[in-house]
């Protein structure tokens, strides 16, 4: 009895103080930046850009639901619209999630398309499809695109893009991106974007900045399955992102959205002990149907949904950049002094229909 009553009472010495802590005042966090940005900061979001997948109801028979953004003009223009087309063709109705890898992907479309584990006749696509080459990976960036750049020495003008800043103390530092997969990094229209030079073009970077652009792998991303090179794939099979940021994927595959709501009802769902995380024959019963995928501006009006994001040009997404980077809030100790650029997600939210 004795020991059972220490026991108990040492818990509650090391819990109370977790309960009854009172937060430092400090920098403020993230998300109070975001919670304090103004209403004109914010961007809404087309209803002929998101596209709403209703999945089968989960063992408890409750409803999912995953709401994907698609990719704004001038990225990945082709697929886009295959993906309309396929959408408004219904052609995804009915279709499954096939594959699910740990910390890699979840992948759905027709069970028997480009399928390891598949055996059966795969469905007809429908007509008028556009055939993309692997150029359309990138775009040329350009100083209309993108006003502003992060890179190593923090954000930029476009034409400074590579252009050194005076030397300042770490922890006031802007938000600064530095990693190997580009020279410099964006946000168009909310999307996060990476840009370089033309690979094997054989000069240095200069102060005119770098040559193209392309949308990179961050958790959530929508992206077009493939077959080997030269294919591009059509549409046909989507995949997110549900791990760690693929990133030696871009500019190897199209990027076509993002997932904006209902993630977990993807990242949760069991894994495939087939190839590549495909459902092995034996495990058919995993995949999850899709009943439905509708571009929101074909639903009727009360049924589509609204969401909005931070623009990237405001004051305050600057500040919470610079803050994602720069953590100052009281948990922090050592501010990180820069950012992978997956770790700067832009800020969505979902609002009433009025």
């Amino acid at each position: 009895m004795k020991k059972r009553l220490l026991t108990a009472a040492i818990t509650l010495t090391i819990a109370a103080p977790l309960i009854a802590q009172e937060p430092p005042k400090g920098a403020p966090s993230p998300n109070e930046i975001v919670a304090g940005s103004a209403h004109d900061e914010w961007t809404g979001i087309a209803p002929e850009d998101l596209m709403v997948m209703t999945l089968a109801p989960d063992a408890s028979g409750n409803p999912r639901q995953v709401v994907i953004q698609l990719m704004p003009a001038p990225f990945s223009e082709g697929w886009v619209d295959n993906i309309r087309n396929f959408a408004r063709a219904g052609w995804y109705d009915n279709i499954s999630v096939n594959r699910v890898q740990d910390n890699y992907v979840v992948q759905w479309g027709d069970p028997n398309y480009d399928n390891p584990e598949a055996t059966g006749a795969t469905k007809p696509l429908p007509q008028q499809l556009k055939v993309m080459g692997e150029e359309s990976y990138t775009i040329a960036a350009t100083p209309e695109l993108f006003a502003k750049v992060l890179t190593d020495h923090g954000q930029e003008s476009f034409s400074r893009v590579y252009a050194p800043m005076k030397s300042v103390r770490a922890d006031r530092r802007p938000a600064k991106i530095s990693d190997p997969y580009a020279n410099a990094y964006a946000f168009y229209q909310g999307f996060p974007v990476g840009m370089g030079l033309v690979p094997g073009k054989g000069r240095r970077s200069t102060p005119l900045g770098p040559d193209i652009a392309w949308p990179v792998h961050c958790y959530g991303m929508v992206g077009v399955g493939r077959n080997y090179s030269p294919d591009t794939g059509s549409g046909a099979e989507l995949y997110t992102v549900i791990g760690q940021a693929p990133r030696q994927l871009d500019r190897n595959i199209a990027l076509v959205g993002r997932v904006i709501e209902g993630m977990a009802n993807l990242s949760s769902l069991p894994r495939g002990k087939g190839e590549l995380g495909f459902y092995a024959d034996f495990e058919t019963d995993k995949r999850t149907p899709i009943l439905s995928v509708r571009i929101a501006s074909d639903l009727p009006a009360k049924q589509q949904p609204r969401f909005e994001y931070l623009s990237s040009g405001s004051a305050s997404f600057t500040k919470y950049a610079d803050a994602r980077a720069n953590r100052r809030d009281p948990f922090y100790v050592a501010p990180a002094g820069g950012a992978d650029i997956c770790n700067i997600p832009v800020p969505i939210r979902r609002v009433a229909a009025d």
